[in-house]
């Protein structure tokens, strides 16, 4: 029987191990982070942030009705146009993939904390000193909930929160998907990302703390940065996307992969039980930009993480180099 790769996690396995972000607020969504740090700033009269982003950072903005204006990108996920902020302005900038971590310094050295950065898709990624940023930790490993704030240099501005994250009505996915596969749970993993939207702020749940102690994060880091080189040895020459080099990052979420072809490629993996993500597709709603329009339809997240080896890896790129 065929082995599903990708896609949503199951329940972490409990090791040992250390929260790499212990010490920062710990919140039960990557969302309320920001939407935390926001309130943390308190006049916020406008945000910038990229056309190629989650819409669900929206859901902050809108709720304290902060103005925003989008920016867009280019082939190498980095901002394409010259941004002046005024007084009491913001810029979001993403670290997209987990592998814009020197590119993030750069960008705190041109905005110092005015930047509020993304870092939803880059665990891994330290916060830069003096920045504010925000993680999200479901999409490294599995738990039910999970977000981190920094505030940078603002850390007495804390908001005061106490009611604590019940997981229990949103973890089913977890288990379905440890003992009996992908698609068992798929379903209750939908229902509950939606169960996620526009909640209060609260604390990250007991739960999710407990499981995220007890992770051996040397071996995610070291899994899928393997993984991630062994993919780009065999497809950086048909890659159009301009990757940084593997020692100017921490710890990659996905390898993002983009050809030229005919084929419906995205299709042919999940056929095949390779579960690929597509980031994001609010965008199509946004504007139809040439750029951030394509990376939404063409970009596709292979995975690479710790669940997988070599095996896994020569599965996706056999059915990548098919005629």
């Amino acid at each position: 029987m065929m082995t599903s790769i990708g896609g949503y996690f199951g329940l972490a396995d409990y090791e040992s191990g250390l929260f790499p972000h212990h010490k920062g607020i710990l919140l039960n969504t990557g969302r309320n982070a920001l939407e935390y740090i926001l309130r943390s700033i308190g006049n916020v009269k406008g945000i910038y942030l990229p056309y190629y982003t989650c819409e669900v950072v929206l859901e902050p903005l809108r709720k304290l009705d902060i103005p925003y204006t989008f920016y867009h990108i280019d082939s190498k996920f980095e901002i394409a146009d010259e941004i002046g902020l005024k007084e009491d302005e913001y810029i979001i900038a993403n670290n997209y993939y987990g592998i814009k971590d020197d590119y993030i310094h750069s960008l705190a050295l041109k905005y110092n904390n005015c930047l509020i950065v993304d870092c939803a898709q880059a665990l891994f990624a330290k916060p830069v000193p003096g920045i504010r940023c925000f993680y999200s930790t479901r999409k490294y490993v599995g738990v039910a909930d999970g977000g981190v704030a920094y505030l940078g240099n603002n850390q007495d501005a804390r908001v005061s929160i106490s009611e604590v994250e019940c997981t229990s009505d949103h973890d089913s996915h977890l288990l379905k998907r440890k003992n009996f596969g992908a698609e068992a749970g798929f379903s209750d993993y939908q229902d509950n990302e939606k169960k996620l939207d526009n909640q209060p702020i609260r604390l990250m749940s007991e739960s999710t703390r407990d499981i995220l102690d007890h992770i051996d994060y040397e071996k995610v880091v070291a899994k899928r940065r393997a993984n991630f080189s062994y993919l780009h040895k065999a497809l950086a020459a048909q890659n159009l996307l301009h990757l940084p080099d593997l020692d100017t990052f921490a710890c990659p979420m996905a390898y993002p992969f983009m050809t030229e072809t005919n084929r419906n490629l995205r299709k042919e993996l999940i056929d095949n039980k390779i579960f690929v993500a597509r980031y994001w597709p609010n965008v199509e709603l946004l504007n139809s930009f040439e750029t951030e329009y394509n990376m939404a339809n063409g970009v596709i997240p292979l995975p690479c993480d710790q669940r997988y080896g070599e095996r896994e890896m020569d599965r996706i790129l056999e059915i990548i180099n098919r005629k």
